[in-house]
């Protein structure tokens, strides 16, 4: 199954824009894919209209699907008035979450300039930000040795100095950085060891 994000023609649900964030950890999503009108993305990021934008705030709150309309949250600085000078007049929130409490979030916001979304496709978008969510679950078969070996990479420690402070050959290090890539399906040591920190996993 092709999971990736433009596999889904998401532009054909949302054709005024849409943003989707997979896999937030501590602080970012692992993978996002931005196709808002790029005027608004500038005054967007400019003004740090983030973390007073009312439909992330709904999402950090809550799981599934709401119309924009229909959060029902304040907006005291009139970014949603402001959206929609940009054609981004009617929208959806998606908000899909692991079943640990502790577990990674993924959301996608979707606009139209025309109409309301029908439930059928805010149905669709769910399931499909659902599927995006959970085909990139981190793998849960690392050892703590391939972690320790991913969190030597990450701190910028080369191959023999990682050997010499586990106290083991170069290559028991190449194996263990070799499992963790084929696990992470990642091309090199260093995309791996970035892949983990996104995961959380180190």
């Amino acid at each position: 199954m092709d999971t990736s994000v433009e596999s889904f023609e998401f532009a054909f649900f949302a054709p005024a824009g849409f943003y989707i964030a997979l896999r937030i950890g501590f602080a970012f999503p692992s993978e996002e894919h931005n196709a808002m009108p790029p005027r608004w993305i500038d005054r967007y990021t400019a003004r740090g209209y983030m973390l007073y934008d009312p439909v992330i705030k709904w999402i950090y709150e809550n799981t599934g699907a709401a119309r924009w309309s229909a959060t029902g949250l304040d907006d005291p600085r009139g970014i949603m008035a402001e959206a929609r000078t940009y054609g981004l007049n009617f929208g959806v929130a998606v908000c899909c979450t692991d079943a640990s409490a502790a577990g990674q979030r993924s959301f996608g916001s979707f606009a139209r300039s025309d109409r309301e979304f029908e439930d059928a496709e805010i149905r669709i978008l769910t399931a499909r930000m659902e599927r995006l969510h959970s085909a990139r679950r981190p793998p849960s078969n690392l050892t703590l040795a391939e972690l320790e070996a991913l969190r030597m990479v990450k701190n910028g420690l080369l191959l023999k100095q990682i050997a010499a402070e586990l106290g083991v050959s170069d290559g028991a290090v190449k194996q263990r950085l070799k499992n963790a890539r084929l696990k992470l399906n990642a091309k090199t040591g260093t995309q791996a060891a970035s892949m983990a920190t996104a995961y959380g996993l180190i």
